[in-house]
């Protein structure tokens, strides 16, 4: 008895210290596209747990449905496009965009045999590409089709996920797509296709963005911050380590362990995803320039219709934008 007296305190004082240095929980939503590959990455090497958090990785198939989940408490943070914080923000939500995520490439694709070679001719055509509202739909209506002088009835834009445009794009129901990673490189092996054109190269601008909701800043800054910690390491991996970064994330792309081309050959999908990573640009900081390419999204948001303030005033990004954590660590 008298061990078991001394034992039991031993025991109790071994629990309190194991609850002090347990993970915190942490629920991150992302779709499953490379452009979130940070959030990935981050989970699948560990990167989070290093940081003292226990993450449930949420996978979303729109960022629409993620950008609910954070409003309505079920998410603590996202990786999205900042257009849907901006939409709901200016309905009255309180989020904040507090870390960036990747630069934007979005490619279109073309059929070979539907004699497109720029972006004018795409004229009379059908595209496939994003939900209307979403970051992608509001920069092809709004920068690519307009610069080249399309008018909004000019092309049938059909709003699908990726997956289903690559589909499309192989069974000739549409001549053209506009795609992310990976499913742009998909495309070009799978279906008779080929790129026209990059956003990316012409007008960059800031797609993904890391966005929680102003509570759960406030209330758990210091999880918020070591999350943003874990995917800025993620993305040292995914800039210096494409190939060691695929085969943390390949699987979440390619079911399975290889791809089959069009003229039948099978590629490793570790190989495919490490392309797809090397022709982004991911970067856990927002800089002024791109700030303002926000400004200039938002306004062509509010042009377009999808975004309204309810005093009809310009929507200020600004009010949805913290950037503490880039600042207190000096990125």
């Amino acid at each position: 008895m008298k061990f078991a007296r001394t034992l039991i305190p031993a025991l109790a004082a071994f629990a309190i210290a194991g609850q002090a240095f347990a993970a915190e929980k942490l629920r991150v939503g992302y779709l499953r596209v490379m452009d979130d590959a940070q959030a990935i990455a981050a989970y699948e090497g560990g990167y989070y747990e290093k940081h003292g958090l226990d993450v449930e990785l949420v996978e979303f198939t729109s960022g629409t449905d993620l950008i609910k989940a954070i409003v309505g408490g079920q998410l603590d943070t996202g990786v999205l496009g900042f257009t849907n914080a901006a939409s709901w923000s200016s309905r009255g939500a309180d989020l904040k965009v507090v870390g960036g995520a990747q630069h934007g490439f979005h490619a279109i694709v073309v059929r070979e045999d539907a004699n497109i070679e720029s972006v004018a001719d795409l004229k009379g055509k059908t595209l496939a590409s994003q939900r209307e509202g979403s970051t992608a739909d509001t920069v092809l209506r709004g920068v690519v089709l307009k610069d080249a002088g399309l008018e909004p009835g000019d092309v049938n834009v059909l709003g699908v996920s990726p997956q289903v445009a690559v589909q499309s794009l192989v069974g000739n129901r549409v001549e053209a797509a506009f795609l992310f990673e990976p499913q742009a490189r998909i495309a070009q092996l799978v279906a008779p296709v080929k790129q026209i054109y990059e956003i990316g190269e012409v007008w960059p601008f800031p797609c993904m963005v890391v966005i929680t909701s102003g509570d759960v800043l406030k209330d758990r800054k210091e999880a918020v911050w070591k999350s943003l910690d874990a995917q800025n390491e993620a993305i040292e991996l995914l800039q210096n380590k494409p190939d060691e970064a695929a085969k943390l994330i390949a699987s979440y792309f390619i079911a399975e362990p290889t791809l089959k081309t069009l003229d039948g050959k099978e590629v490793p999908r570790e190989e495919v995803i490490s392309d797809a990573i090397k022709s982004q640009t991911f970067s856990p900081i927002l800089t002024p320039q791109e700030l303002d390419r926000m400004q200039e999204i938002a306004d062509i948001m509010q042009a377009q219709g999808s975004l309204k303030t309810r005093d009809g005033s310009r929507f200020d990004v600004s009010q949805i934008i913290d950037l503490e954590w880039q600042e207190e660590r000096k990125l």
